[in-house]
């Protein structure tokens, strides 16, 4: 039963941490606790935190070398997945409700509208 308990937090963790990696906040740290949280009672799970912790070294010494364009296009890049994820998930509907702008359609998401 621990070990089951354990795998379910460890993969609700987990996920959320993959759910929140575009965001601002601590995405990434969430998902490498869950990792962790995995890792205490599965051996598959030590190896995949070992390299991902790798990978995001890797990546952020990566950015950290490019001129300023680079980091601009990536935070760009990051912005618009942000903001796609939201319109997509009815956020801004949602708060044009709360302010009066429902006569603002085009917030409203073609997915879940």
């Amino acid at each position: 039963m621990w070990r089951i308990g354990v795998g379910v937090l460890g993969s609700l963790v987990l996920a959320g941490g993959i759910v929140a990696i575009p965001y601002p906040g601590p995405g990434w740290a969430i998902v490498f606790v869950g990792l962790a949280i995995l890792a205490s009672e599965f051996a598959w799970a030590k190896t995949v935190l070992r390299f991902a912790k790798g990978k995001y070294d890797a990546w952020t010494a990566w950015l950290g070398r490019q001129n300023l364009l680079v980091k601009v296009l990536v935070l760009a890049a990051t912005a618009a997945i942000v903001v796609a994820t939201l319109w997509l998930l009815n956020a801004f509907w949602l708060v044009a409700g709360w302010v009066g702008l429902r006569e603002w359609t085009w917030l409203q998401s073609p997915i879940l509208g």
